[in-house]
C-alpha cells in the first residue's frame, strides 16, 4: 500500500514593495520652486529686465528639458536650449547656453567616463583632438558675429541652422556613408566650421554630429567624441567672450547661472539613465523631434 505524499505548501510569492520615487524626478521640482522664490524676492538691480518670475519658471522648464536630452543624446544642450531666446536677448543668452553647457557636459562625461577617450590614439587622429583644435581657430570668428549681429537676426540664423540639422538626421538616407573623412585634416576643418557657429550659437558640437553621422558612428563612439570636444570649446568661447566683452558677464549673469544649474543637473543625470536603456532608432527620434521643435519655434520667434 503506497504512503500517501505529502502536498508541498503553495509558495507564497513576495509581496510587492512600491518603488520609492526617484529622486531624479523629485530633485528638479524642489529646486525649481527654491529657484522661484529666490528670483522673486531678488531686487531690481540684480533681476534681469523683462524677466519675470513666470519667465524664469518657463527658463527653467526649457533648461532642464536641455539638459535632459543632451543626457540622453551627449549633445544639443544648447539646441533646445536655444528656446531661451524667446524670452532674453542672444548677448545674455548664447554664453549662458555655454556655461550650463560646460557643466552639463561635465557631469555626463563624470557618469560615463567608461566610454571617453583616454589614450593619446583615442584622441588622435580619429577622436576629438584635431576637432578640438580646429575649433579654437574658428570660436574668436563666432564670438565676433555674436557681438555684432543684430539680436533678430541671431535669431533667425540659430533657428535655421538648427532646423536645417535636424532635418538633414531625420532624411539622411541610411546607405549614405562618408568615406575617406576620418583623418585628422578633416577632424580640423569640421571643428573649425564648429568653432565658428559655436561662438554665437553656444552649439558647437552640430558639425560634428553631422561629421560622425555621415561617417555611420556608433553612438558610443559620437560621445566619445562630441562631448570633449563641445566642453573644450564652450570653456574656450566663454574665455574668448570673458576677455573681448565682460560687461556679459555681470553680477546679474552669474546670479542666473547660480540658480538654473541645481536645474539643469538633475535633467541631465535623468536623461544619461534612460541613455542606457534606450534603443538608437529611439534616441535619434526624440532627439529629432525636439531640435525641430526648438528650430521652428526660433523661426518664428524671429520672424513674427
Amino acid at each position: 500500500m503506497a504512503l500517501p505524499t505529502a502536498v508541498p505548501a503553495p509558495a507564497t510569492l513576495p509581496r510587492e514593495i512600491p518603488e520609492k520615487p526617484s529622486i531624479a524626478y523629485i530633485a528638479p521640482v524642489l529646486f525649481l520652486a527654491a529657484a522661484l522664490a529666490i528670483y522673486a524676492h531678488l531686487s531690481s538691480t540684480l533681476a534681469v529686465p523683462g524677466i519675470t518670475v513666470v519667465r524664469f519658471f518657463c527658463l527653467g522648464l526649457t533648461l532642464f528639458a536641455a539638459g535632459f536630452v543632451s543626457g540622453l543624446a551627449g549633445f544639443a544642450f544648447s539646441a533646445v536650449g536655444a528656446l531661451i531666446l524667446l524670452l532674453i536677448e542672444p548677448r545674455l543668452a548664447v554664453p549662458l547656453l555655454q556655461g550650463l553647457s560646460t557643466v552639463n557636459q561635465l557631469t555626463s562625461i563624470s557618469t560615463l567616463r567608461k566610454e571617453m577617450p583616454r589614450t593619446w590614439d583615442e584622441w588622435w587622429p580619429s577622436g576629438p583632438g584635431p576637432a578640438i583644435l580646429g575649433g579654437f581657430v574658428g570660436i574668436p570668428v563666432g564670438v565676433w558675429i555674436l557681438n555684432q549681429l543684430p539680436a533678430i537676426t541671431l535669431t533667425l540664423i540659430i533657428g535655421v541652422l538648427i532646423t536645417a540639422y535636424a532635418l538633414f538626421s531625420i532624411f539622411k538616407p541610411d546607405g549614405v556613408v562618408l568615406r575617406g573623412c576620418d583623418g585628422a585634416f578633416s577632424g580640423i576643418v569640421v571643428g573649425a566650421l564648429g568653432g565658428a557657429l559655436g561662438g554665437f550659437t553656444a552649439f558647437p558640437g552640430m558639425t560634428v554630429v553631422v561629421w560622425t553621422a555621415l561617417r555611420d558612428t556608433p553612438k558610443s563612439v559620437t560621445r566619445s567624441i562630441v562631448q570633449p570636444f563641445v566642453v573644450a570649446l564652450q570653456i574656450f568661447a566663454l574665455l574668448t567672450n570673458g576677455l573681448l566683452h565682460p560687461a556679459v558677464f555681470s553680477v546679474r549673469y552669474w546670479l542666473l547661472f547660480a540658480l538654473l544649474v541645481p536645474i539643469v543637473l538633475p535633467g541631465t543625470m535623468t536623461g544619461v539613465k534612460i541613455y542606457r536603456s534606450m534603443s538608437d532608432r529611439d534616441f535619434k527620434r526624440f532627439c529629432l523631434l525636439l531640435l525641430v521643435l526648438s528650430g521652428v519655434g526660433l523661426i518664428s520667434k524671429a520672424l513674427f
